[in-house]
C-alpha cells in the first residue's frame, strides 16, 4: 500500500535526522534544524552504500558560487512555504461553507 511506503519514508527520514556524526551535529547540540546527515557509508555512516544524497544527488551545485546556492536555497524555501499555503487553502475550502 502506498500510504505505508510514505509513512516508512517519513519514519526513516525522522530517524536519520536524529543521528549525530562527526561531520553533522544534532540540532539540540548546536546543529542546524532541518539539516540531514549525508548518506555516507563506513564506520560513521550507514553500513550499506547509498549512491545519492538528499540534496544535490547529481552534484550539479559543486561549481556554483555560494551566493547562487544561497539564492536557490531561499527560492526553495519560498516554494515550500507557498505549497503549504496552497494546501491550507484547500483545507479551508473544504471546511468553510459557501
Amino acid at each position: 500500500d502506498a500510504k505505508w511506503q510514505i509513512f516508512a519514508l517519513i519514519g526513516f527520514l525522522e530517524f536519520w535526522s536524529e543521528l549525530s556524526t562527526p561531520n553533522h551535529k544534532h540540532y539540540m547540540r548546536g546543529g542546524k534544524p532541518g539539516d540531514y546527515p549525508d548518506f555516507v557509508s563506513g564506520k560513521d555512516g550507514i553500513p550499506h552504500p547509498v549512491p545519492f544524497n538528499l540534496y544535490d544527488p547529481f552534484k550539479f551545485s559543486k561549481n556554483m558560487s555560494e551566493e547562487t546556492k544561497a539564492r536557490r536555497l531561499r527560492a526553495e524555501l519560498n516554494n515550500g512555504r507557498l505549497a503549504q499555503l496552497g494546501i491550507f487553502g484547500f483545507l479551508c475550502e473544504q471546511t468553510i461553507p459557501g
